[in-house]
């Protein structure tokens, strides 16, 4: 049996500098489609930068025939998967660049397939990949946007997840540990204000708006 959770994904605001994106929100994110086989999930798995396992972008039928593609059932599993094939998990970059090209919306062509929370916060961040087209020449501040929205996007849906707030704040600071040794490899500090757990809660919201901010 799968759980189906439609996650809200909405268009989350840039905190980076111009240049680092060339179509930054080419087209607004809105949902995304989530599935997870039920009694499996997992939300103790660490964030520390390492592959995803459990986890990968299901193809819907007939959609995107450009996308490079593998077996879903090989990573993905309790979901009764036999031959639906998924984007291959290498092929994120390669994704980001075709479905921009052929103005393929993410949420018409991919579903997720995760069932531990390090899954589901890397397949946020490769859906805001997604969204914002950019050549990846400055690596810290294309990751950094991305986790930003990502962190964003697991807060607005911590009651559905579920995933309580001092987790998600787990989350972020393993975040923030990531991305503070990127920037250091390119000899580059990071402003730790950008990661900080007010802003992230409002990056969604209607500018003037606080009331998704918990704490100051």
């Amino acid at each position: 049996m799968a759980r189906v959770v439609r996650l809200a994904t909405p268009p989350a605001r840039r905190l980076v500098p111009d240049g680092v994106f060339d179509a930054f929100g080419w087209c607004d994110s809105d949902d995304l489609e989530w599935r997870a086989p039920v009694g499996s999930w997992d939300d103790a798995t660490p964030i520390d930068g390492s592959d995803p396992a459990r986890m990968v972008f299901v193809t819907r039928p007939g959609a995107a025939p450009f996308l490079p593609r593998e077996l879903a059932c090989l990573h993905a599993f309790g979901l009764g998967l036999t031959g639906e094939e998924a984007l291959a998990p290498w092929a994120i970059d390669d994704a980001t660049d075709e479905l921009h090209a052929h103005r393929v919306r993410p949420r018409d062509a991919l579903w997720l397939a995760a069932d531990n929370l390090n899954a589901l916060f890397w397949g946020l961040h490769d859906w805001a990949h997604f969204h914002s087209h950019g050549p990846f020449e400055q690596r810290a501040w294309t990751e950094l946007q991305c986790d930003a929205t990502a962190l964003a996007w697991l807060w607005e849906n911590r009651a559905l997840v579920p995933l309580d707030e001092p987790s998600w704040d787990r989350v972020r600071r393993d975040v923030a540990t990531l991305s503070r040794a990127r920037f250091a490899g390119e000899g580059l500090a990071l402003d730790e204000s950008l990661l900080e757990a007010s802003r992230l809660q409002a990056l969604c919201a209607p500018p003037g708006d606080c009331a998704r901010t918990t704490r100051s």
